[in-house]
């Protein structure tokens, strides 16, 4: 028996790794010759950095940047061993999680850290850049980032402007005059799970504004800015962000990233699982089991269980879901592709209940599905 483990993390409880350990202890107790084959993923956020890792035999590099308030923090990228492929988290320079929820404020947050960590990896010799973008604190369309990366922008007097969110719709000119030149010969991809516009109703500032701290009035206030910025890019890129699906994550920066280091957006797990090469691991397997900490609708949208299905089921591989909970229909598990979903837990008690027996949950309900298996072929 061939068995692919590919989870994501149990937010606050348990890693992919830890969670491909004990799934692994459960099924060795029933198939002791199994043949299991760990593949942690993860869907781009938070967190994806360490999983990445080691798909790429990167290590951690160093840098110190501006935080989304201007201020110096040192931070973290990954780095693979030849130097070519960096994997960045957006979060760890401009995340939300860098600020006290009296600073949230996306009027006057930048993603100039986030910028300044390309650049730190183009010096570096990087030709391969994977961006996550989630858990932002900005809505400042990718302007902080472009402008640690030589691009200037300028008001209708000429003045240079500070790459906040607050100014987006006084830009009237970008220089590109000093843009780094190592940018034209990296490939850049963005892990981006949302399909929001630039601007409107469903637009960065309209969707997102609100938990970013920004008032009713500062929301229409950004939205107005993006719509602003996006003729700006139109005249000066002769690209239309506003039909670039997924242009409106993270405050625009999915749609900045178009226009200003000329990426791609693509889907979070499918670009770790194209790292983790996990089309090729699939070959020949009689299971893939995969988990999360809790299993519902947004496990539609772009999530890592998602992107599992999507692969195993091209193979025609079914797929063993073991999640923290599960909060779907039957037709929605019908739907979604799995084979088998089950919670696993054992007791009613509360969250942190739940979390503390984790460990020992999931070591059962993987013996208890591999003994199932057993049954079934015997």
């Amino acid at each position: 028996m061939k068995f692919i483990l590919a989870p994501d993390k149990y937010k606050g409880s348990l890693t992919g790794r830890e969670f491909c350990e004990i799934v692994a202890r459960g099924i060795k107790k029933v198939f002791p010759n199994a043949e299991i084959i760990n593949r942690p993923l993860a869907d781009g956020g938070d967190g994806t950095i360490d999983v990445v890792a080691d798909y790429l035999n990167a290590s951690k590099v160093s840098v110190t940047v501006k935080d989304p308030l201007f201020r110096e923090v040192t931070t973290q990228y990954l780095l693979s061993e030849d130097k070519q492929t960096a994997f960045i988290e957006m979060s760890e320079a401009s995340g939300y999680k860098l600020l006290d929820t009296s600073e949230m404020n996306c009027m006057y947050t930048t993603t100039l850290g986030t910028g300044d960590m390309i650049a730190d990896a183009l010096e570096q010799g990087a030709k391969n850049i994977v961006l996550g973008i989630g858990g932002s604190a900005t809505n400042d369309g990718g302007m902080g980032m472009a402008k640690a990366l030589g691009y200037s922008f300028l008001d209708a007097d000429g003045n240079e402007l500070e790459p906040i969110g607050k100014h987006l719709r006084d830009v009237a000119k970008i220089d590109r005059e000093h843009v780094n030149p190592k940018l034209s010969d990296a490939k850049i991809q963005v892990a981006c799970d949302v399909n929001n516009p630039f601007y409107g109703q469903n637009g960065a500032a309209h969707v997102y504004g609100a938990q970013k701290g920004a008032s009713t009035e500062e929301i229409v206030f950004l939205d107005q800015g993006l719509q602003s910025f996006a003729e700006v890019l139109q005249s000066t890129f002769d690209i239309n962000v506003q039909k670039v699906a997924g242009a409106g994550a993270a405050g625009g920066v999915g749609g900045g990233a178009v226009a200003f280091l000329n990426a791609e957006l693509a889907s979070g797990v499918d670009l770790v699982m194209e790292l983790a090469n996990f089309d090729e691991v699939l070959q020949g397997a009689d299971w893939v089991i995969t988990g999360e900490g809790q299993l519902d609708g947004q496990t539609f949208s772009g999530k890592t269980i998602n992107g599992v299905v999507q692969s195993a089921k091209k193979k025609h591989i079914p797929i063993a879901a073991f999640c923290g909970s599960i909060d779907v229909t039957i037709e929605e598990m019908q739907q979604m592709g799995l084979d088998y979903a089950v919670s696993i837990l054992n007791q009613v008690g509360d969250l942190d209940d739940a979390k503390a027996k984790s460990a020992e949950n999931l070591e059962l309900a993987s013996y208890n599905f591999a003994n199932l298996i057993k049954l079934s072929k015997g």
